[in-house]
């Protein structure tokens, strides 16, 4: 953004990627949340990348790992951004303070269960493979009502999963945009909004795509970091 936005992260290990971004562009496409609630919050930039897309008056960052919420409060203070960050792991239930408290959830989940494939890199997959059921359960939780929204980015080879998960959670889809690697290849992931709210109704968003050939980012890439909330520029 600019400069606008800067984060620490270890230098080993996971490390977050585009997909928070395009998630955080996705779910303040609907306009300015009071009330957010990052969900495996990692060092913070889902929550943050929303930050400087549309106005967040507190952030909450929940997160399992002692040394990830370390820097993601590091980074919530450089960013001069309110909120808070709880280290609680989501398999163990929702802290009661969440409950039924957020205009908007952010979630990038684990994106394979575990055993699902065989990991390249051991140090990185405690935040790529695990149970996708506890961030549904949390963010059902989490909403406070039938216009709070919950907003998930999963791979779209998966998509019938979550959609199963959601519903059981009494989670509805109203909005989606599939994310291609390139306008004519297979899409890679899913951006999905989900509320507590009556089925139908679904919204599918015009396709995005990351490149427009090797080596040239789409229009849509190019406009990505080029957002700025008007309250944090």
């Amino acid at each position: 953004f600019g400069g606008l936005l800067r984060l620490t992260q270890r230098r080993r290990g996971y490390r977050f990627n585009v997909d928070a971004l395009w998630l955080a562009e996705f779910a303040t496409r609907q306009g300015r949340a009071r009330r957010v609630l990052d969900l495996g919050a990692g060092i913070g930039a889902l929550g943050l990348g929303a930050s400087c897309m549309t106005r967040i008056e507190c952030l909450t960052c929940v997160e399992q790992d002692q040394r990830l919420a370390d820097l993601c409060r590091q980074n919530l203070e450089r960013a001069a951004q309110a909120g808070r960050v709880l280290e609680h792991d989501l398999a163990r239930g929702q802290p009661r303070a969440l409950h039924a408290a957020f205009d908007l959830v952010l979630v990038s989940p684990p994106y394979f269960e575990r055993g699902e494939r065989r990991a390249a890199r051991p140090e990185r997959e405690t935040a790529r493979a695990g149970s996708l059921e506890p961030f549904l359960r949390a963010a059902a939780v989490a909403l406070a009502g039938p216009r709070a929204r919950a907003a998930f980015v999963y791979p779209a080879r998966s998509l019938a999963r979550f959609f199963a998960g959601a519903e059981r959670h009494g989670l509805v889809p109203k909005r989606m945009a599939l994310l291609h690697p390139f306008r004519d290849q297979p899409a890679r992931l899913g951006l999905v909004e989900l509320r507590r709210a009556r089925p139908g109704g679904l919204v599918v968003e015009p396709a995005l795509a990351e490149w427009e050939r090797p080596g040239v980012p789409s229009a849509e890439s190019a406009r990505l970091t080029a957002r700025r909330a008007t309250a944090r520029t």
